[in-house]
């Protein structure tokens, strides 16, 4: 069963989000006090603990938040999951995957700097909620097609 590790929020783009214990999630809005919240396609960013893994065996102190996701996922196959499906986070969230990566900063983030390579631009996964609630780590996340 794949899980959410760890759910982390900023109040402000551009910085290393912290993990929290729990968040809301609202509908058509994104995860209650973040920053990347609001009207558009890309109110929750995922990205699985496995890729994270990786990064972190060439800067092992890399906390949760470092890349700027919401959402650290394992044990989810992250690789079937295209533009249009959906995720399903506990009993009651539903996510729909808006876009697959993104185009990194123009000078590089500093994980890329630190290790020549950023997962996000071509790992993460970004959604809008159609169906919100409550999440916390430990909860089960499901692709729903």
């Amino acid at each position: 069963m794949a899980t959410v590790e760890a759910i982390c929020i900023s109040a402000k783009k551009g910085i290393v989000k912290k993990a929290v214990s729990q968040a809301v999630f609202e509908k058509d809005f994104g995860i209650i006090d973040d920053a990347h919240a609001g009207k558009w396609h890309r109110q929750v960013s995922l990205l699985a603990a496995e890729s994270i893994d990786i990064v972190k065996e060439k800067l092992p102190t890399l906390k949760d938040g470092a890349f700027a996701e919401n959402i650290i996922t394992k044990g989810l196959d992250i690789t079937t999951i295209k533009v249009g499906n959906q995720l399903r986070i506990g009993d009651g969230i539903i996510l729909e995957i808006t876009q697959i990566g993104k185009e990194c900063h123009n000078d590089g983030c500093a994980i890329k700097k630190a290790t020549g390579d950023c997962i996000m631009p071509k790992e993460g996964l970004f959604a809008k909620v159609i169906e919100g609630g409550t999440a916390k780590a430990g909860d089960a996340i499901s692709p729903i097609n």
